[in-house]
């Protein structure tokens, strides 16, 4: 029980701050302003939860093109460090190339159930509280995801579903990462 309690705070730990980074990742792949001055709403949020990790790996790791290289590294690090930790508490630490191999699963498993959450939230904000801030900085996260499918699937009596269609996509997705990784 103790075990599955720690596994758990562990798991919420590591989705959030992990979660963070891949969020700071894709915003600077996406060139969605991330400054404390260009007014995004979720700045704030983002450098809290990762500058202390980020920043040092910047120092040596450079960013690849607009892939933001030290966000993605220091998300599978932790990643990879709640793995090994989960295995030292178990008594089981998989083979190291295992290890990296899963943890790399995980990342991605992580990273597209963050998105399904940000379609979530796009949807709920869309229907209920138009022109946030947060809803605009949402928007522009999930915007470039859902213009392919609007070329695809048509509007229903006015209802946009292409954010239901990418709820479906992800869904489909996260169910081959998860029969890949047994």
């Amino acid at each position: 029980m103790l075990i599955q309690i720690f596994s758990l705070l562990l798991q919420v730990a590591v989705g959030l701050v992990a979660g963070t980074c891949l969020l700071r990742t894709y915003m600077h792949l996406m060139r969605i302003p991330l400054s404390l001055r260009s007014g995004n709403p979720l700045a704030p949020f983002v450098f809290a939860l990762t500058n202390w990790l980020v920043l040092p790996l910047r120092r040596s790791v450079p960013a690849i093109g607009r892939l933001d290289t030290a966000s993605l590294l220091a998300a599978y690090a932790v990643v990879l460090a709640k793995s090994v930790l989960l295995g030292l508490v178990i008594g089981h630490i998989p083979y190291w190339v295992d290890l990296l191999a899963l943890s790399g699963l995980e990342l991605l498993k992580l990273s597209l159930s963050s998105l399904v959450w940000l379609v979530l939230v796009y949807a709920v904000l869309s229907w209920v509280r138009a022109g946030s801030d947060v809803g605009y900085a949402v928007g522009q996260l999930v915007e470039p995801l859902l213009q392919p499918l609007r070329r695809v699937v048509p509007q229903v009596g006015g209802v946009d579903l292409s954010p239901l269609a990418l709820l479906v996509v992800l869904q489909v997705l996260e169910i081959v990462l998860h029969n890949l990784s047994i």
